[in-house]
């Protein structure tokens, strides 16, 4: 059924991974004064293959559907703030929509299962800008009650994704999303691929109280019993999951086959690497986690990839919100590489071995 998965090549280099830090440590500043934004130039090199990487044409990709969990009271807001939030992307007006016009970042918000129909009114074959129909269902099941997708939607959602990175131009992908109860279909799925308790994975979510997390926490630990057998990541994801999720999770494998750097936002875009991550564990080597969210689980997430991300604002929005903040420290890692002086290019003495400069 995900016959169509790509499978991903490793892509370490150790010639190039030499040759980038031979680069770095000889710019005109002390050995690895520039600390984490030195890490991130070697990271974006490797997964371009070169040591002038330049970050064309970046992506922001909003992956939005409902979820029907939502009706069990899991989130604060009800399903409608999903479609309103859309059309909110669409307007301008959201935090994503705002950032996203500040960096540079064209926008796609896409309709991946939304209980909404976008184009009502609208003539046959009509579209809107930024927005890209994807609709495999008009929203997940509840997941307490049955799976959220069968099998076929998974796959199909899945290919959905696959199919919108091969449209796109550029070499980076943001990952962004909107689904109303989806910090549950995370918290699920970081429980079910770690083995980590489920109370250690949920949250407040949308902004839940001590009383509602633990309310949220009751019905996802019968979701987990009620699915107890299944096995495997994508038949996980397929019960367990969402549709902005599984078709997260292709555009993630897509545009790690593709060798675009995947810029990972919180904790739902994280969760779509993690069942990515099961799948194909080289998914990793062309990922950059842009910050670690205020959402409980994603620290342990964070910790069961062995990630570490940018940056560290206590945010727990979504829409891909993280991700555009860290954007700029790319840019500035790439810029760094391409355009900062070595010791030798600049005249500028060097250390020498016994603390002396040298010429």
């Amino acid at each position: 059924m995900y016959s169509q998965l790509p499978l991903l090549s490793d892509i370490t280099d150790p010639l190039l991974t030499q040759s980038l830090q031979h680069k770095l440590n000889n710019k005109t500043k002390p050995l690895g004064s520039l600390g984490r934004i030195e890490d991130l130039a070697l990271t974006l090199g490797e997964i371009l293959g070169t040591e002038n990487p330049v970050l064309d044409q970046p992506q922001m990709v909003v992956f939005a559907a409902d979820h029907g969990l939502a009706a069990r009271g899991v989130s604060a807001y009800p399903s409608d703030v999903t479609w309103q939030m859309v059309e909110n992307f669409l307007a301008g007006g959201a935090a994503v929509s705002v950032l996203a016009r500040q960096h540079g970042l064209a926008l796609t918000v896409v309709d991946c299962g939304v209980m909404h129909n976008f184009l009502m009114d609208m003539p046959a074959g009509a579209t809107r800008a930024g927005l890209q129909v994807r609709k495999v269902a008009w929203g997940a099941g509840d997941s307490s009650k049955g799976p959220a997708m069968t099998k076929a939607e998974c796959a199909k959602a899945v290919a959905q994704g696959q199919a919108l990175v091969k449209e796109l131009p550029g070499n980076a992908l943001l990952l962004g999303e909107m689904g109303i109860g989806n910090t549950s279909a995370a918290s699920l799925l970081l429980s079910k691929l770690t083995g980590l308790d489920i109370a250690q994975c949920t949250g407040a979510g949308t902004g839940l109280d001590a009383q509602a997390v633990l309310r949220k926490t009751d019905v996802l630990r019968t979701v987990l019993a009620r699915h107890a057998r299944v096995t495997g990541p994508m038949d996980v994801l397929a019960v367990m999951g969402g549709l902005e999720i599984a078709t997260m999770v292709g555009a993630v494998l897509q545009a790690a086959d593709e060798r675009r750097v995947v810029v990972v936002d919180g904790f739902i875009a994280t969760s779509a690497v993690l069942v990515a991550h099961a799948v194909q564990p080289l998914v990793l080597q062309r990922c950059v986690f842009a910050h670690r969210s205020g959402e409980r689980g994603h620290e342990f997430m964070l910790q069961h990839l062995g990630a570490h991300a940018l940056l560290d604002l206590g945010m727990r929005l979504g829409e891909g919100s993280g991700a555009a903040l860290a954007w700029p420290l790319l840019q500035s890692a790439c810029a760094i590489l391409r355009e900062m002086a070595s010791f030798e290019s600049a005249g500028v003495s060097e250390k020498a071995d016994n603390g002396e400069s040298v010429a």
